[in-house]
């Protein structure tokens, strides 16, 4: 690569995770720049670097990236992880676009009042069981891969989202053997095995150390 990538966010997932994981699963290395306070916020919205005043920021190929769809769409267009056609490429989106509902949810999780959580929790179970991980079955029954013959963005990403559902809700796949067996090799994946080992940039759940700093840095969002 001609210059580092820079990625501009808490030092937590959020939006962020996602586009952690598709890096980490093309090879690439990048570096972190962790907002700890409001300042470091409104610095990067005073120097112009938001286009539209939210984080992910990703610096990558002499560009200043915002918006996590589009982020993750340069990434994997770049990285030969978006299908060998437009129709692949469609598919992989819708594939991508579902994981991103169910990716919502969980990500909303750490934020909800302690009462209102028991009720988001069901929520996500029923959601995921109902709407989202069927759809997944259906679409690794005959192949390793979600689209195509290779690995795309999708792929990566289910796995991402999975392995989060799981943390919250352990036996959620105890009924989905094709998920559970693709998650498998994807972990056995060089790069992705290597993401998934202690002391890599993948972050941990959230935990209130996380959520009071989004909170406090993001202020006007919660007001």
């Amino acid at each position: 690569m001609s210059e580092k990538v820079v990625l501009h966010y808490f030092n937590g997932r959020g939006k962020m995770e996602s586009i952690r994981w598709l890096l980490a699963a093309a090879g690439v290395q990048f570096e972190e720049v962790f907002l700890t306070k409001r300042e470091e916020y409104e610095k990067l919205l005073k120097d112009g670097a938001l286009m539209f005043q939210q984080v992910p920021l990703v610096e990558i190929d002499g560009m200043q990236l915002v918006q996590s769809k589009a982020i993750l769409n340069y990434i994997a267009g770049k990285y030969n992880l978006y299908g060998q056609d437009l129709k692949e490429r469609a598919m992989i989106d819708m594939y991508s676009e579902g994981i991103g509902d169910l990716m919502d949810l969980i990500i909303m999780f750490p934020f909800k009042p302690p009462e209102n959580k028991p009720a988001h929790l069901n929520t996500i179970e029923q959601k995921a069981k109902d709407r989202f991980l069927p759809v997944f079955e259906r679409g690794l029954a005959n192949s390793q891969f979600l689209v195509g013959n290779q690995l795309s963005r999708a792929d990566v990403h289910l796995l991402e989202v999975t392995l989060m559902l799981q943390e919250l809700l352990p036996t959620i796949l105890s009924t989905f053997p094709k998920i559970q067996a693709f998650q498998d090799k994807m972990k056995a994946l060089p790069t992705i095995s290597k993401f998934l080992q202690p002391g890599s940039a993948r972050k941990p759940p959230p935990d209130e150390v996380y959520v009071k700093t989004v909170m406090g840095v993001l202020s006007h969002l919660f007001k």
